[in-house]
């Protein structure tokens, strides 16, 4: 039997009526599930209109009630008379009362290695942001602004009394961005809120290396882990990072005959797929070869204390500049550049994505070139 839905009006106080919509039979109630005939709307007819705005209210809103008369007859009869759009909008109202918060850490979740953690740092900030709580239906312009003005003025989790570093910022409202475009991907939001938000501007950087000499004093110093010895003047002849030299196999290196020695691996940061030419003297350094499925540098650790031999080293040398393992890789890049390596192949040798990422380096030639330049002067 169809189910019949009227639109009827009740006097209230206020010189109003209020809207409703009477079903016969009763339909089941959506929040008791009990028999009802009558569902309000909570809209209202001015009773008495005699000005022209009361009379166009009136008009208006009778209008908008008679058309969700209609929607629900149709819902309740014909479901399949719904317009596509109709479905659609709908579909979105529901996903819009979806907690963002908790797409953001689903999506947090099923990153891996130091990217992970990076999310997981994000998601630290926006729940503090936030209180762990944001509809996608709440998400606009204004918060995105608001969220960035956040991360450039609050303090650093892991050292209170500091502000959060720029270039923390940066990473941690990218992460925000790449979960806007995800979210608009999946359909979660009905348009693309990313690409109306600009990013925080990154902060410019010095990135300390090793000059030719200082590697090459470092060659003929003693370190009290000899393993790390060797990986960090491995990572300065190859440019790798330290989380791939640790995971690298024999089954990784082969010779080819006139061309040399080369490295067939996958980063562990971007997951890139690599072949990579490396020198007879970087291939020097690691050993006598074994099975292919064993680490070349077995044994290989960066920890605090490990730290402590890496500074100890380092300082043995003369060495006054803050040098981490890290910086090996950017004396790779730098040196290259010194020595007339073209930047995009030092980008590729680097498993650089983007070449913008390489550019660093070449800005630390130029002020290398410009404190060389200045060191001759003449009594004039």
């Amino acid at each position: 039997m169809a189910i019949k839905v009227k639109l009827r009006e009740k006097k209230i106080t206020g010189n109003r009526k209020s809207l409703y919509l009477d079903f016969y039979p009763a339909i089941p109630h959506t929040k008791t599930g009990e028999p009802t005939r009558r569902e309000f709307l909570q809209m209202y007819l001015i009773e008495k209109a005699k000005n022209p705005f009361d009379k166009q209210h009136n008009k208006e809103t009778l209008q908008f009630a008679e058309q969700i008369r209609q929607k629900r007859e149709n819902h309740l009869n014909k479901p399949e008379i719904y317009t596509g759009y109709e479905l659609e909008q709908k579909r979105i109202k529901e996903l819009g009362e979806q907690n963002f918060v908790d797409y953001f850490k689903t999506l947090a979740e099923k990153r891996k290695a130091s990217n992970h953690d990076n999310w997981v740092s994000a998601l630290k900030y926006l729940t503090a942001f936030t209180k762990g709580n944001l509809k996608f239906a709440d998400l606009n312009e204004k918060f995105c602004n608001d969220f960035k003005d956040y991360l450039l003025t609050t303090k650093s989790n892991k050292r209170s009394v500091t502000k959060l570093a720029q270039n923390s910022a940066v990473s941690y409202f990218n992460k925000l961005k790449a979960t806007l475009k995800q979210a608009y991907k999946d359909g979660y939001l009905a348009t693309d809120l990313n690409a109306k938000i600009k990013p925080v501007k990154p902060a410019e950087t010095w990135r300390n290396f090793l000059t030719i000499e200082e590697l090459n004093n470092l060659i003929k110093i003693e370190c009290r882990n000899p393993l790390l010895k060797r990986a960090a003047l491995f990572s300065a002849l190859t440019g790798l990072r330290f989380s791939d030299i640790k995971n690298l196999v024999w089954g990784e290196l082969e010779y080819i005959e006139n061309n040399g020695y080369f490295i067939r691996f996958k980063q562990q940061k971007t997951k890139g797929v690599e072949v990579m030419p490396i020198s007879e003297q970087a291939y020097s350094l690691l050993g006598e070869r074994a099975e292919p499925t064993d680490k070349v540098l077995n044994g290989l650790t960066y920890s605090a204390y490990e730290n402590k031999h890496l500074y100890q080293w380092i300082g043995a040398a003369g060495i006054t500049k803050d040098i981490t393992f890290h910086c090996f890789r950017h004396t790779f890049a730098t040196l290259q550049l010194s020595n007339g390596t073209d930047i995009y192949t030092v980008s590729k040798m680097l498993g650089h994505r983007e070449l913008k990422t390489t550019q660093i380096y070449a800005k630390i030639i130029d002020k290398t070139k410009r404190e060389a330049a200045d060191k001759i002067k003449l009594d004039f």
